[in-house]
């Protein structure tokens, strides 16, 4: 199965150091949807792992993440585009929980919805917590420099990111390395 787990906040759609709280404060970053919608017609399956925090905190309720949701599919499907599914923790920072980024709850989670292991598959996202859980479990690490990431423009990777971190400009930058990359050899038997 070819998947790719992306970061939803900074990484698809503009962050907010205020909270994305709305579907109205939902706005795809340009050229992110497109991206998505690549990727899919490549036959990759594109999921989502995500720190919604707001949840915990009381800034926005579940119906107001799923509307969050619903406007990205929607406007994904007009690229034909889509997200095969979305993991995401609701808990706020000091809750301790084991599925908030970098912690590898979410990304243990998907691997057990798919049922596979996530060993060389790509993760993407503007932070160094997006990547760690990944790369915990074996993922290969992708920063973009959108959202948190624009701070990296034009510089080196501080120390503390894994080995072997491929920095893009972007989620289309991203889907382009992605799709003219040659094909996975399938394993001996």
């Amino acid at each position: 199965m070819k998947l790719v787990i992306l970061d939803r906040d900074g990484t698809i759609n503009v962050d907010s150091d205020a909270f994305v709280k709305s579907p109205q404060e939902w706005e795809p970053l340009p050229g992110a949807l497109e991206a998505i919608a690549r990727m899919n017609h490549a036959g990759w399956h594109v999921v989502i792992a995500s720190n919604q925090s707001g949840l915990g905190r009381g800034l926005f309720d579940v119906g107001s993440l799923n509307a969050m949701h619903a406007k990205m599919h929607k406007l994904l499907s007009a690229h034909g585009g889509r997200i095969d599914a979305i993991f995401y923790c609701p808990h706020a920072a000091d809750e301790g929980c084991h599925c908030r980024k970098p912690a590898p709850g979410l990304f243990e989670q998907i691997g057990e919805r798919f049922g596979i292991e996530l060993k060389g598959v790509p993760v993407v996202g503007d932070s160094l917590r997006d990547l760690q859980p990944g790369v915990a479990l074996g993922c290969e690490p992708h920063l973009v420099l959108t959202g948190k990431g624009a701070e990296f423009q034009g510089k080196a990777l501080p120390p503390g990111f894994p080995t072997g971190t491929r920095v893009h400009p972007d989620l289309a930058g991203f889907a382009q390395w992605l799709l003219s990359r040659p094909a996975p050899r399938p394993a001996a038997a």
